[in-house]
């Protein structure tokens, strides 16, 4: 498709922009158009090309009538290498338009004149397109705390949390400035910001605007993060009083029994310098665990059971399905278990 900026092309990317097929889509700024030049110059640079590589297979398998020596099939290759060089060329000069969408205009588009290109600027096309977007402030590699705090919607200053469905939306739909890769460059400054008290993360909202969980000024877990609409971004001001408020326990058991202590009977031994054996604690953790929380539970209980001599886990999953997806279920479950090499050792009743 050539662009002209005539209305037909631009209302006709401006649909695509905003439509995937008949539902609105969700994330246009992540999509960008590069269209060519008006002319017919790449037409018929490849038509040429197309034709001397026609010319060259009528050739090796004899089609061709008449007879031919080695410099004429030399001639033959280099003018069908010519043409593939000029084909090329003409690619990267008539390919100059990028239009990606901008609610700031009134059609919804914003076009970019890249200029005339050339294949020998030792870079890939994409690279192209990467490094004049970047030139532009039309993308980015990374994002700051002040940035996001400058553009967080005023309709959510009141309760300070930004869900990170949204957040991560807002980097896709053009209503922020656009990522390389949004979902692992905001996790990894998700962690960097929490860590440092820029921010604070919750999850499990609660009836008043209070959180099961809340992360400010702490390392913690990239498992935590989800981009959905049950974890929230907090603004440092609020993380900081709901912190404070209540120091809120990351891991919910309903009982953890510590077993009596036992003592090693008393063994006389034939050298009086051998020191005794020290004494043990067998240490029991049981009681139910809600489902979210089980992630958490994997990573912050278990490496300080991983030093014991003798540790023992023993799961038990109960839940309750239609009759009718039980079969397709329960087969799932049995290849879960069989890629982690549990199957021998987890039964399914």
């Amino acid at each position: 498709m050539e662009w002209s900026g005539e209305d037909s092309i631009t209302k006709q990317i401006a649909e695509w922009t905003r439509q995937r097929g008949k539902s609105p889509r969700l994330y246009p700024g992540s999509l960008v158009w590069w269209l060519k030049k008006p002319g017919r110059e790449l037409k018929d640079k490849i038509e040429l090309w197309l034709a001397w590589q026609h010319v060259a297979k009528e050739m090796r398998d004899g089609s061709l009538s008449g007879e031919f020596d080695r410099s004429e099939h030399a001639e033959i290759q280099s003018k069908m290498a010519d043409a593939e060089e000029s084909a090329k060329d003409e690619i990267w000069g008539g390919y100059r338009f990028i239009v990606i969408s901008d609610n700031r205009e009134s059609n919804g588009l914003q076009c970019i004149d890249l200029g005339a290109g050339h294949s020998s600027a030792h870079e890939t096309l994409c690279s192209r397109l990467i490094s004049a977007m970047k030139s532009r402030g039309l993308l980015n590699e990374s994002v700051g705390a002040g940035y996001i705090e400058r553009n967080w919607p005023p309709a959510l200053k009141e309760s300070g949390a930004w869900p990170l469905a949204s957040l991560r939306q807002s980097f896709l739909n053009g209503s922020l400035t656009r990522l390389i890769e949004p979902d692992s460059t905001l996790r990894t400054k998700i962690l960097e910001f929490v860590s440092k008290g820029d921010f604070g993360l919750a999850s499990g909202q609660k009836e008043g605007g209070n959180y099961e969980h809340v992360w400010f000024n702490e390392d913690m877990s990239p498992d935590e993060i989800s981009f959905d609409s049950g974890v929230f971004l907090l603004l440092n001001s609020h993380a900081r009083s709901m912190k404070s408020a209540s120091s809120q326990q990351s891991i919910s058991m309903q009982e953890v029994k510590i077993e009596p202590e036992t003592k090693q009977p008393f063994v006389p031994s034939s050298k009086t310098d051998t020191a005794s054996k020290p004494q043990t604690r067998s240490i029991h953790i049981f009681g139910d665990t809600p489902p979210e929380v089980w992630n958490r539970l994997g990573t912050k209980i278990l490496p300080k059971l991983r030093s014991s001599s003798d540790l023992r886990i023993h799961i038990d999953f109960q839940a309750t399905i239609s009759s009718q997806e039980a079969e397709n279920s329960i087969n799932d479950l049995k290849l879960i278990l069989n890629d982690l090499g549990l199957s021998d050792k987890i039964r399914i009743e």
